[in-house]
């Protein structure tokens, strides 16, 4: 089901609380259909960026990612991932309750995506030994899972080409369908613009994540001090290791026998490529 655009001054019951009923954890998600009708509040996103009026820019109001516009969630901090080759992956929400991830992909023009994947999700938790129970929150079904590392919930909206997916991470018992995390991650999705773009994208692959500038910058300034950190670091302990060979260097040179020998490794201004 696709977001519907609300009005203005409805912009505030975004973050009220909506319910979500739970189902039996071992029914198998293509044999009921009834868990994708919506439980719950639906006045709301999230949207496409074409169903926004001609005067609004979604980036005045929430943080730009290019194909994603989230809403920041008050006393949120950002926690960007990045690839191996260097590309940002994921962005996190992180609150004081846990961390909200919000992703887009790219999707068929049916809708239908996200069942697909709530089923795919649930079976391969279930395969790592995680209690799963598939739940009907406002978008429809819902997999809440429980791991020795954290407590998941997993939201999911399918949209016009486009499908977002919502994780939702905790502690033990945070991710409760009426606890304030949960709240807190469908208060997001309810105002997040989704900007799919005209670019050919095969089914499931995730829209690209673009940081503004600014996040860019502090990311780059961030990097610079934990690299200075290192070497800071790395200068101490040669410098502790050279006093440390000091003494015995002095007692084998004092006693006229052989001059220091060197380690196989070299000194530790050497192993350190200095």
């Amino acid at each position: 089901m696709f977001g519907r655009r609300k009005k203005k001054e409805d912009e505030q019951a975004d973050s009220a609380p909506v319910d979500s009923a739970q189902v039996d954890q071992d029914v198998e998600g293509d044999a009921e259909p009834e868990l994708d009708a919506p439980v719950g509040a639906l006045d709301g996103g999230p949207f496409d960026i074409t169903e926004l009026a001609e005067d609004e820019e979604p980036a005045n109001t929430r943080l730009d990612l290019g194909s994603v516009f989230l809403p920041m969630p008050d006393g949120a901090q950002l926690q960007v991932e990045m690839s191996p080759e260097g590309a940002p992956q994921n962005v996190h929400l992180v609150t004081q309750y846990g961390r909200i991830t919000v992703s887009a992909y790219a999707a068929p023009k049916s809708p239908g995506q996200w069942r697909e994947v709530a089923s795919e999700l649930a079976e391969s938790l279930r395969a790592d030994n995680a209690e799963v129970s598939i739940e009907s929150g406002p978008w429809g079904r819902e997999v809440a899972a429980s791991t020795p590392n954290a407590d998941l919930r997993f939201i999911g909206v399918d949209g016009p080409r486009w499908m977002v997916r919502c994780v939702v991470a905790g502690p033990a018992g945070a991710i409760v369908s009426d606890g304030p995390l949960v709240a807190t991650a469908r208060a997001v999705l309810l105002n997040t613009v989704i900007k799919r773009g005209n670019d050919p994208h095969p089914v499931r692959t995730p829209l690209p994540v673009v940081l503004p500038q600014v996040l860019v910058e502090q990311l780059q300034a961030a990097h610079a001090q934990q690299v200075a950190a290192q070497q800071q670091a790395a200068q101490e302990q040669a410098a502790q290791q050279g006093t440390a060979a000091q003494p015995q260097a002095q007692q084998q040179s004092g006693n006229g026998s052989e001059p220091p020998r060197r380690g196989e490794s070299g000194s530790a201004m050497q192993q350190l490529g200095l």
